[in-house]
């Protein structure tokens, strides 16, 4: 098998493992591959295997198998940039935080590369959303798997954030900025500006203003095979555009649409883990000490 490998620095108290991952895969006599700013973190940590090639974003990553992600959800989500059109699937083990996309705890490394070998899995292909403009704003990176955002600068006073459907006048938002969320978004910043839970595998956008000065807006769930443009105004002469974790601030007079990526991020998931118990296990989603009780 030939595994590339992406990842963060992590704690001194989670080395052993990720040790153990190392030795594990040299023992399977796994071809590796380690992202090259990752690997130069790693040599001054563990004891790696020897014959590991490294790589850089926008290589071709030829007949490689899976993608181990070892971080929290933003390391998986600068994964999916770094696999991008190549639809390679992507496990994510989790030494970050809540890890609701990296579902792996770095304590079963050992149980889910048991699983991977032996084919125990699925892969759940998630919808990609692209930013199209006409000046370059992303480097040529203008996809990603949570959301895009359009939000005022620092502290400057609220934007408007005239916004069209195919091509017709949907709103102008007088906001802080508005979000469009893939499903795989909706549990992310989309949630927090109150917007809905969306299942994986829906079709849709979640469109959800953020702090809107306005009573009677909500978020709204469009088709993601629409074209979604903006027209941005405000006192400032820029505003923030935000892709994942990626941001840049982008003249007013720039003009932006989103739509869905012609490819898809492909997760690795394991048997016992799906997008449901995920929000009860993550989210506490439908926490009530009654249905403890029942169980």
């Amino acid at each position: 098998m030939r595994i590339a490998i992406l990842g963060k620095p992590f704690s001194d108290s989670i080395a052993p493992f990720i040790q153990m991952l190392f030795d594990e895969l040299s023992r399977r006599k796994t071809e590796l591959f380690l992202v090259e700013h990752f690997q130069l973190y790693l040599q001054n940590t563990l004891n790696l295997p020897t014959g590991i090639q490294t790589f850089r974003r926008g290589d071709i990553l030829e007949d490689v198998d899976v993608v181990l992600s070892i971080g929290g959800d933003g390391t998986l989500l600068d994964a999916v940039t770094y696999v991008g059109a190549q639809e390679i699937p992507i496990l994510g083990i989790n030494t970050g935080r809540l890890g609701f996309l990296a579902t792996i705890p770095y304590d079963s490394i050992n149980i889910a590369l048991d699983a991977l070998y032996k084919g125990h899995y699925t892969l759940d292909d998630r919808a990609l959303i692209r930013v199209d403009s006409d000046q370059e704003v992303f480097d040529g990176i203008n996809f990603g798997l949570n959301e895009f955002s359009v939000l005022k600068r620092d502290s400057s006073s609220m934007i408007v954030v005239h916004t069209y459907i195919d091509g017709e006048y949907l709103n102008s938002y007088w906001a802080d900025g508005l979000v469009v969320a893939t499903p795989t978004g909706s549990t992310g910043y989309s949630l927090s500006c109150g917007g809905p839970l969306v299942l994986p595998q829906t079709n849709n956008f979640v469109i959800s203003p953020v702090c809107p000065h306005n009573l009677n807006v909500r978020p709204m769930i469009v088709s993601d095979r629409s074209v979604i443009s903006f027209e941005v105004e405000g006192r400032s002469s820029s505003y923030l555009a935000s892709l994942d974790s990626r941001s840049t601030p982008v003249d007013m007079a720039v003009q932006l649409a989103v739509r869905r990526e012609n490819f898809v991020a492909r997760l690795v998931k394991l048997n016992h883990v799906n997008f449901l118990s995920t929000l009860r296990s993550k989210l506490n989603w439908g926490l009530d000490k009654r249905n403890i009780l029942l169980k």
